[in-house]
């Protein structure tokens, strides 16, 4: 009888342990590495998702992913994935593979142009050799949390997914060129859990925008978009793209004077392809996601410095930095989803939050 009600007892304690396990929210932490775009994201069941790891700078980004990674109670990070070979979203690999364990990397591959084999080479030596190459269509499963993954190599999903279709915004749609290998070829996710989505595009451009979207989306909605290239929309922020997805929430992982405000036209794409009409629509990054039907709030991971008009920055209390550089603690943004599908996305500098609920 003793060792029945003993059995019965860890029977028990299981069972609570396991609903505890399973009432957790889904968390996603927006960290701060000067427009580098790192994100962490943690599953109701603790198993943890990074994506990219800033720049190399001194180890201060792989410091604050660390932080990031410690206040979540992570030990380790259970997949990594390198979206491509730049300095800005790699370049922290060495300094972090140093200061916590990584299970799984995944990443686009080895084709990498000379100019960034160095970036390549980081994630070669801190995996040794085991990266999973993903490509478009492929799943990432962690802690009930799913990541499609939705580009990669400069290539699309096939199938539009659930909510997609053709998309009339395509029509007089402004079309460019690619931006070459490294902005077209990253590996871009969507995360789903439960009614919430997280579109994470990273560097994508704008060439890669519209094979996603036009002449059919292929994405359906969101809930959260994360702006890409670091919401310097000269070469991504696609206005067909944009309204296609109909994000309720945008998250701008920009850096002081990286992204938001920036000129980045890139040197091999042109303005717009010959032969091509273009409707007119509005220039600014902030103020063109400001404008989207549906936006319900607009978050920032810096103050521009680069163009400080109110008009073109959210509002203060939603931006997790106002400092330059050097000056720059590196608060995070951290969105907590329940299973519900509602959210709430809470400002590491203030404690600022609001809440929102999945569509």
């Amino acid at each position: 009888m003793r060792r029945i009600l003993l059995l019965a007892g860890v029977i028990v304690v299981a069972l609570l342990a396991r609903g505890q396990a399973q009432s957790r929210n889904l968390d996603i932490y927006w960290i701060d590495v000067e427009g580098g775009a790192s994100t962490l994201i943690v599953a109701p069941t603790g198993e943890s998702m990074l994506i990219d790891t800033g720049w190399e700078t001194d180890g201060r980004d792989a410091k604050r992913i660390v932080a990031a990674a410690s206040q979540a109670g992570l030990k380790k990070i259970d997949h990594l994935v390198i979206s491509h070979y730049h300095g800005d979203h790699v370049g922290g690999l060495p300094a972090l593979s140093k200061l916590i364990p990584i299970d799984r990397f995944y990443s686009r591959g080895d084709n990498v142009e000379p100019e960034n084999q160095k970036w390549y080479d980081n994630l070669k030596t801190a995996s040794g050799g085991r990266t999973r190459t993903v490509k478009a269509g492929d799943r990432i499963s962690f802690g009930g949390a799913q990541a499609l993954v939705v580009t990669s190599n400069q290539k699309v999903i096939d199938t539009p997914l659930k909510g997609g279709g053709p998309n009339p915004l395509c029509a007089d749609a402004e079309r460019k060129a690619s931006a070459g290998l490294e902005n077209s070829g990253v590996v871009g996710l969507l995360l789903s859990y439960g009614r919430f989505t997280f579109l994470d595009l990273i560097d994508l451009d704008w060439h890669q925008e519209m094979e996603l979207t036009c002449p059919v989306n292929k994405l359906g909605t969101v809930t959260v978009f994360q702006s890409d290239r670091h919401g310097s929309w000269d070469g991504a922020g696609a206005p067909a793209f944009l309204g296609a997805i109909k994000p309720q929430v945008v998250v701008f992982n920009n850096g002081p004077k990286k992204g938001l405000g920036q000129a980045q036209v890139d040197a091999n794409a042109t303005p717009a392809l010959a032969g091509t009409k273009v409707q007119p629509y509005e220039r600014n990054g902030y103020a063109r996601a400001a404008a989207l039907p549906g936006i319900e709030g607009i978050w920032q991971e810096h103050l521009s410095l680069l163009d400080q008009d109110p008009k073109h920055n959210t509002s203060r209390d939603m931006i997790a930095n106002v400092e330059d550089t050097a000056d720059c603690k590196g608060n995070w943004i951290k969105a907590s989803v329940a299973p519900d599908g509602k959210f709430t996305i809470t400002n590491g500098r203030n404690g600022f939050s609001k809440t929102y609920a999945a569509r």
